[in-house]
């Protein structure tokens, strides 16, 4: 009895061990799979992109040309203003939009998008102050000095201001392997913060919102944003010694995705935020930014289980999903 007691916690730990070395293979499998097929496309589907880009490329090539030759000996100057000027611009722009409608409610065309009903309607005006004094410290007091430390660094791996501008289909790859190495980095630093003395003294803060806006995605602890926002985002960059073109386009598409996933409303034609919004509301799913790892971690269980999994599309309509596709009637009670 005492062999047959023992052996059975020696099981369980094999079992759990097995399961976490699988689901590894799985994910290594999945991503080495993702990287192999970027690869195998990388002539076929961007061919015609190519041949647009070899002829307009010329044009951008000689604003390039143009632009280092007035900035001979200051290219920091175009780093920074590349690296984190350009993409901060598009996200006040895009978020600024937003904003109108969370204080406002209108237009009422975009404020019927909204995925949780009743809430934010409008934005708590003290919150909101304080979550963009929030966000513009870490822009500018954390996010900047990072930015500028950052290029020496990118300059010995290859320096970002060099002349010749990439090729459309090697930034394609580039975006590509930066993709995935965010999904990995975020989902794990992201699941990292929410072990509960982490989320205690760190990740609360940005979980105040239960029901995000846009401009909330970069609200969060220091520790939390150099950790879970910059890092995922500029190691693929300083791997792959990227130039300033394809780091602008990045950080700038980096932060416009993570203010949709944030933003409230499940827009026509634009990504879907429900998977990011269920984790505000639940916490403990939907840890990643693609879903890949969650669905291998099983960290989505709960979620594709939900309404919310069903409207998880691309809206390629103008009815808003929370009408085609409502909550339960009891849910809503």
């Amino acid at each position: 009895m005492k062999g047959d007691a023992g052996s059975q916690p020696r099981m369980e730990k094999s079992k759990q061990e097995g399961h976490i070395w699988g689901s590894m293979r799985r994910t290594a499998f999945i991503l080495g799979s993702g990287l192999l097929l970027s690869v195998a496309f990388w002539n076929s589907v961007t061919w015609h992109l190519q041949r647009f880009w070899g002829a307009s490329g010329y044009f951008w090539q000689a604003q390039w040309e143009r632009l280092l030759l007035n900035f001979e000996g200051k290219e920091w100057i175009l780093f920074i203003t590349g690296a984190a000027l350009v993409p901060g611009l598009f996200f006040w722009a895009f978020n600024g939009l937003l904003l109108v409608v969370d204080t406002t409610g209108k237009p009422a065309f975009i404020s019927r998008y909204r995925i949780q009903l009743g809430k934010n309607e409008p934005v708590d005006s003290v919150k909101l102050h304080q979550a963009i004094r929030t966000v513009l410290f870490n822009q500018y007091l954390i996010s900047l000095p990072i930015v500028v430390f950052l290029y020496p660094f990118l300059k010995w791996r290859g320096d970002p201001c060099r002349r010749e501008l990439p090729t459309f289909h090697w930034f394609l790859l580039e975006l590509a392997i930066f993709t995935l190495i965010e999904e990995v980095l975020f989902y794990y630093s992201h699941r990292l913060l929410h072990h509960p003395t982490l989320y205690r003294r760190i990740h609360k803060k940005h979980h105040e919102w239960t029901a995000p806006i846009g401009v909330v995605s970069l609200y969060a602890h220091p520790v939390e944003h150099v950790a879970s926002n910059m890092l995922p985002a500029t190691v693929g960059p300083l791997l792959m010694g990227s130039h300033l073109s394809s780091i602008t386009v990045w950080f700038s598409l980096a932060l416009i995705i993570t203010s949709i996933s944030h933003c409230g409303y499940h827009l026509p034609f634009l990504p879907s935020p429900e998977f990011h919004d269920y984790h505000h509301l639940k916490f403990n799913q939907c840890y990643g930014v693609l879903g890949v790892l969650d669905h291998l971690h099983g960290t989505d269980t709960l979620f594709k289980q939900t309404k919310a999994y069903e409207r998880h599309v691309l809206l390629l309509g103008f009815t808003p999903l929370s009408e085609s596709i409502p909550d339960s009637a009891k849910k809503m009670a």
